[in-house]
């Protein structure tokens, strides 16, 4: 059982995934720093500085004042909080359809692109020169 699982988890796949995951954890942490420290500001600053990082609906308790004493008095919509995840969605989401669509195109090249014709190997090169010094003769 001790050596399935060691070939399960050596597999190519299985390292690939991994990467792909610790890869996507850091592209995470670098989508939330455009949407958190250039896109939120500067959509605060159309908005004439709302920050929507504490915009709630607060639905239980007497008013609060910031968004976590609103979430302890009881139930609360975060909808700004809900935006800023939506436009980290939307960074992702664009991101990986322009990768996606680039791959598609480079593999509908790859395959409208005539093969390259292999090599003639040496011997039979060798033969042709052998034959044609013969035909000479």
């Amino acid at each position: 059982m001790l050596k399935e699982f060691r070939e399960f988890a050596l597999k190519g796949n299985m390292m690939d995934l991994a990467i792909g995951i610790i890869i996507g954890a850091a592209f995470s942490g670098l989508v939330q720093s455009i949407v958190n420290d250039i896109i939120m500001p500067i959509v605060g600053r159309i908005t004439g500085g709302i920050d929507f990082t504490n915009k709630y609906i607060q639905l239980a308790g007497d008013p609060q004042p910031t968004l976590e004493a609103a979430r302890k008095a009881g139930a609360t919509i975060a909808y700004g909080n809900f935006l800023t995840l939506l436009i980290n969605f939307l960074i992702v989401a664009w991101i990986l359809f322009m990768i996606v669509k680039g791959m598609n195109t480079l593999r509908r090249q790859q395959a409208a692109a005539p093969a390259a014709p292999a090599p003639t190997p040496e011997d039979v090169l060798l033969l042709r020169e052998i034959r044609d010094q013969l035909a000479k003769k």
